[in-house]
């Protein structure tokens, strides 16, 4: 019966850490494609995190008008917020009284254009009204449905181009961000793959006798899987720093009020994304690494 040969955590680190060296060339290759991947992977998913924000923001700050019947008094008209609340996407709910509403119209003019205004104080050329503020402002068609269904409710009006745009906006990212990271994680395997081909390659030799003098595929198996881990941790790390600062860099440059002094766009810190981020970074990486190595050291074990 043969001796099997079995060997310690030491050992497999040390020649996986050997291997990498020897084969600098495509390692270094290996670790640019799997930054370059991940960068891309990164920014595409920051970028829809960054519109999902925008989003949620929106629809706390773009405010939905809900007029009130005329016909109903103003008990009855206060009376309608309770239902209004009631709704699944409703965070919060204003009832603004016509008195208010009219103030708050010519409070908006110069003093010029006030005196337009004078004698109209006492005349009701406004209706009470709800602000509202949604939750999600994705699902604000069919809120707006459900709000014109409501008992006491005369009229909505809301602005939807901007939601309408980011939703669709979102969708897209989504959607690009999804095939690209299936197609980048695929292209590091690959890459990855190859290395510990060469590797394998140059040591098949040595790996057949170790085979036929009792070695275990373990023993053989683990210095390439360790190759293929460290690889993909180092590129992992190298494009969580880059990501880092590439992402600090843009976002100060874009963060602030538009050219009109109209849209402020406001953008997540990175320390807000920091662990996350990393998290998935080192999860790619590990994983990549791992499946590379274990895909190519298979057929190299069936001595």
């Amino acid at each position: 019966m043969k001796k099997r040969i079995h060997g310690g955590t030491g050992y497999f680190l040390t020649e996986g850490v050997r291997s990498i060296f020897v084969h600098g060339f495509m390692s270094f290759a290996a670790v640019g494609v799997i930054v370059a991947c991940l960068i891309i992977m990164g920014s595409f998913t920051l970028l829809t995190v960054n519109i999902n924000d925008m989003i949620v923001s929106l629809g706390q700050s773009n405010e939905i008008a809900a007029f009130v019947d005329e016909e109903l008094s103003d008990a009855q008209a206060l009376s309608v917020g309770s239902s209004i609340n009631a709704l699944a996407n409703v965070r919060d709910s204003v009832f603004v009284s016509r008195e208010q509403a009219l103030q708050d119209f010519i409070e908006r003019f110069g003093e010029e254009d006030r005196k337009l205004l004078e004698g109209y104080e006492n005349k009701n050329l406004f209706r009470h009204r709800y602000q509202i503020t949604l939750m999600d402002i994705s699902q604000i068609d069919d809120t707006i449905s459900t709000l014109e269904q409501l008992r006491g409710v005369a009229g909505v009006r809301a602005d939807m181009k901007i939601a309408q745009g980011l939703v669709a906006v979102r969708g897209v990212v989504r959607v690009i961000s999804l095939a690209l990271i299936v197609v980048l994680l695929l292209v590091s395997v690959f890459i990855i793959s190859n290395t510990i081909k060469l590797a394998t390659f140059d040591r098949k030799e040595e790996i057949a006798i170790m085979r036929m003098v009792g070695a275990t595929k373990a023993f053989i198996r683990w210095p390439f899987v360790v190759q293929g881990v460290l690889i993909g941790l180092i590129g992992s790390a190298a494009a969580f720093f880059i990501q880092w600062f590439l992402y600090e860099r843009l976002a100060g440059s874009i963060t602030g009020t538009g050219a009109s002094g109209i849209i402020s766009i406001e953008i997540l810190s990175f320390s807000e994304l920091l662990m996350p981020v990393a998290a998935v970074f080192t999860a790619v990486g590990f994983f990549v690494g791992v499946g590379g190595s274990l895909l190519t050291i298979r057929k190299f074990l069936k001595v």
